[in-house]
């Protein structure tokens, strides 16, 4: 169960998660494609116009909305509202897109939800959704803090390539074989 907003969490902002607007340009171009057939056959292929509309409704309509209240899924056909307190994580499969996973076992797709909008799903949540990208980050950030105030090792070893042999304090010395001969 994700946690629960508290005087921490930061202020969550509404996210709309949607499919780009240039795919306009795609449905433009597929209704080029299919005006030559409906020009050349009327009867035939005139109904294939509708196709590009279709497709530009699909694209208006399809997104997911997070906000403060919850996740708003809107598919092709249907809306689902999904509330902070039944949802219980997040699954992303190999193919298609993210599904949320409720208190009660069933799950809901996230239309246009990939494992790469997982930051802008944080930040919409505040902060109920994790953030692994922030959390590599901030372990990147802690560890070069680390080196930085590490001192600088002292060595153990002093080398001494004429003579082929290793020196180590407190060790005894080891020569290198010479297995060429």
């Amino acid at each position: 169960m994700p946690p629960s907003p508290s005087s921490h969490t930061p202020d969550s902002t509404t996210q709309v998660i949607q499919i780009s607007r240039l795919s306009f340009v795609a449905c433009g171009i597929l209704f080029l494609a299919l005006a030559s057939p409906a020009l050349a056959w009327p009867a035939a292929f005139a109904w294939t116009l509708i196709i590009p509309f279709l497709v530009a409704a699909w694209v208006v309509r399809v997104r997911t909305v997070v906000g403060p209240e919850g996740i708003v899924a809107r598919s092709t056909f249907s809306t689902t509202t999904l509330k902070w307190d039944s949802l219980d994580g997040l699954r992303f499969p190999k193919r298609g897109w993210a599904r949320a996973r409720l208190t009660d076992g069933s799950e809901v797709a996230l239309p246009v939800v990939t494992f790469g909008r997982l930051p802008q799903l944080s930040e919409a949540s505040g902060g109920r959704i994790p953030d692994p990208y922030a959390a590599a980050r901030r372990a990147e950030e802690e560890e070069a803090d680390r080196a930085e105030a590490a001192p600088d090792p002292v060595p153990e070893a002093d080398i001494n390539d004429d003579a082929a042999t290793v020196e180590k304090t407190d060790e005894p010395t080891v020569e290198k074989k010479d297995e060429s001969s």
